[in-house]
């Protein structure tokens, strides 16, 4: 049984189903993400002391993933542009590099996290270190989705190109919409882990 894909707006909402279907999970993941933001500020402002995140943690690592983050959301607008644009070659090379760069962002992640176990820093040290963890470790979680998905999309791209060309474009923006959802928790918790 194949399900239908429809690559037209629906009437009314005037959206795609995927764009729709996106926007509804991410709506669930604001809930998530807000839920343990919240959690982080009540247990900031309930304790008697707080450490700073700049004498913690590696701000220049947490700086370099930042820039790799945002880099990475310019080349998933520039792959899906491409698609836009019928060019499959600048597609498979801005995806190539959106996939690269998520696996760097998790490859500096995973090198922040050995030194701050060799420190002997741990979820349990303390609530800042257990929140550190929790977030980042929530966040990574994501990365990854992102970058299994988009490496199918890479792969699958040709045979669906040929198929449907309409359809890739589609599930590129819909994994686009996602990585930036990504790319901005990032941008909060940059600041809120590594500065304050």
């Amino acid at each position: 049984m194949e399900i239908p894909y429809s690559t037209t707006a629906r009437p009314d909402t005037g959206v795609t189903n995927s764009k729709l279907g996106i926007w509804l999970f991410l709506a669930s993941e604001v809930m998530l993400f807000g839920s343990l933001f919240s959690a982080y500020v009540l247990l900031r402002v309930g304790a008697p002391s707080w450490p700073h995140g700049w004498a913690i943690m590696n701000v220049p690592l947490g700086a370099l993933n930042t820039a790799v983050l945002i880099t990475s959301s310019v080349t998933m607008v520039l792959a899906w542009v491409a698609l836009k644009e019928r060019d499959l070659s600048r597609y498979w090379l801005w995806m190539g590099f959106t996939v690269l760069l998520g696996v760097m962002f998790l490859s500096i992640k995973a090198f922040e996290y050995a030194d701050k176990f060799q420190q002997g820093l741990y979820p349990s040290t303390n609530t800042f270190m257990g929140l550190y963890f929790t977030l980042t470790g929530l966040h990574a979680l994501h990365v990854a989705a992102g970058v299994v998905v988009n490496t199918w999309l890479l792969g699958a791209g040709f045979t669906m190109w040929e198929r449907d060309p309409d359809r890739l474009t589609h599930r590129v923006e819909a994994a686009g919409l996602y990585w930036h959802f990504v790319d901005i928790v990032w941008i909060v918790l940059f600041p809120l882990l590594y500065l304050l």
